[in-house]
């Protein structure tokens, strides 16, 4: 019996190495179709209430398509221009801060502290924090590559939708597994729009914050900040880095001080306080799984891995949560800040 239990645990352990090697084989169609999928369920509400309004399909499809595409152009154009901009004047950048770097060792020396300008200089070194800024930048833009691809799978999969549901119930009759189907896409569905709404208003923020400020790329950081808002704690931190850098050196050192408060603040108010009452404590992750995820989705699918690597680790919560044999590994993978109150 317990060779028969190594045996099986050894079969499923090949299978899933031979599905992550086809995958990561795959990521020119995996990458479009996972990134069609989010934003297929992110307007599936918008395209369903059209349809309960009495509004046929096609002419409700075309709406959120047509706003949608509006909506992604303008972004597209702001983002173009700004990563264009920023990208010609990296070499400018890397200079100021290697000049503030400078400053700063001067200025400890003058107060009677010895720093090593070589070493600092070595671990915090310009040139490579501001390549790092602008691979973020491209990564971004890199994401939209094929968008022609995305639109057309974005428009079948909500047309495909609305009769999901309805072909699951033709194809069993065991309600209790159409039910647990219904349960789990509803939670996914919850979860997907609120996150990317409190992401929406989490890069609106920023992008005030930053346009009052003075920051250049005001825009491009806020879409940073919306992105990597699907990414808890750690993801805060790295979008906060580009925009407090830029505004270090353009605008000094109490200007970027008042941008690192405005990114801990609105980390500390959205993601530890209003978020969690909107989504409900159960949709949490480990810090653990947060970074364990980030890590792993990364070196699986690159820099959209990343950018995905929660949002799909939830789903995988989602649906180990709803089958008892499997509860225990959703257990493990959120915060536990719920297992207090079920006891």
């Amino acid at each position: 019996m317990q060779e028969k239990k190594i045996g099986y645990f050894f079969i499923v352990l090949a299978s899933v190495i031979i599905v992550l090697a086809g995958v990561k084989s795959a990521t020119s169609i995996v990458i479009p179709f996972l990134l069609a999928l989010f934003i297929a369920i992110i307007l599936s509400p918008s395209y369903n209430y059209f349809n309960k309004k009495g509004i046929p399909n096609g002419l409700s499809l075309t709406f959120v398509i047509t706003l949608f595409i509006i909506f992604l152009m303008f972004v597209a154009k702001l983002i173009g221009t700004s990563a264009q901009e920023f990208s010609s004047n990296i070499g400018f950048y890397e200079e100021q801060l290697s000049g503030s770097l400078h400053k700063l060792t001067q200025l400890a020396i003058s107060l009677g502290v010895e720093l090593p300008e070589k070493e600092i200089t070595s671990i915090i070194n310009p040139k490579q924090i501001m390549q790092l800024s602008r691979g973020i930048v491209q990564g971004i833009g890199s994401m939209f590559t094929d968008g022609f691809v995305i639109l057309l799978s974005v428009i079948f999969m909500l047309l495909e939708s609305k009769h999901f549901t309805s072909k699951i119930r033709y194809a069993t009759k065991d309600n209790s597994v159409i039910n647990n189907i219904e349960e789990i896409l509803s939670k996914i569905k919850r979860y997907m729009v609120l996150k990317a709404l409190i992401s929406l208003f989490t890069g609106f923020i920023i992008w005030i914050a930053l346009l009052s400020i003075g920051t250049d790329y005001a825009f491009l950081w806020a879409v940073l900040a919306f992105m990597l808002n699907f990414i808890p704690n750690i993801g805060s931190i790295i979008a906060a880095v580009p925009a407090v850098l830029i505004t270090l050196i353009q605008l000094g050192s109490i200007s970027a001080l008042i941008v690192s408060g405005v990114y801990v603040g609105v980390n500390v108010i959205i993601g530890s306080v209003i978020e969690p009452k909107i989504m409900g404590k159960g949709l949490g992750l480990s810090t653990l799984v947060v970074f364990l995820s980030l890590l792993f989705w990364g070196w699986l699918l690159g820099i959209v891995g990343m950018l995905l690597s929660i949002p799909l680790t939830m789903i995988a919560k989602i649906v180990l949560d709803e089958d008892k044999n499997t509860r225990w590994i959703a257990v493990l993978l959120g915060s536990g800040e719920n297992l207090q109150e079920e006891k």
